[in-house]
């Protein structure tokens, strides 16, 4: 599966020395990949790109002075939100007397 937001920040987990990281991305897209077929492509999306949310969250403590984070962050998580909504259930109106 092809997200350009994962390719980004594995590339930038790379430029910052965080080896360990892009082996941790690398394992939760193998792991995911097993999924697609029985959650959906679309679900997948959205666990990926959480799960690249709270790295880039963890590097942004870390690096705090990189903006190329900052503003990989702001796109994942508007991404990820976008597709988020579509897994939300509708409020369920309440009956009005």
């Amino acid at each position: 599966m092809e997200i350009p937001e994962i390719n980004e920040l594995r590339a930038l987990c790379e430029e910052l020395g965080e080896k360990r990281l892009v082996a941790e991305i690398e394992a939760f897209i193998r792991m995911s990949e097993g999924l697609e077929s029985k959650k959906g492509k679309e679900f997948i999306e959205v666990s990926l790109l959480g799960f690249a949310e709270g790295i880039l969250v963890s590097l942004r403590r870390k690096h705090p002075e990189d903006e190329r984070i900052s503003g990989l962050l702001m796109k994942v998580s508007t991404r990820r939100a976008k597709l988020d909504r579509m897994f939300k259930k509708p409020d369920i109106p309440f009956l009005e007397e």
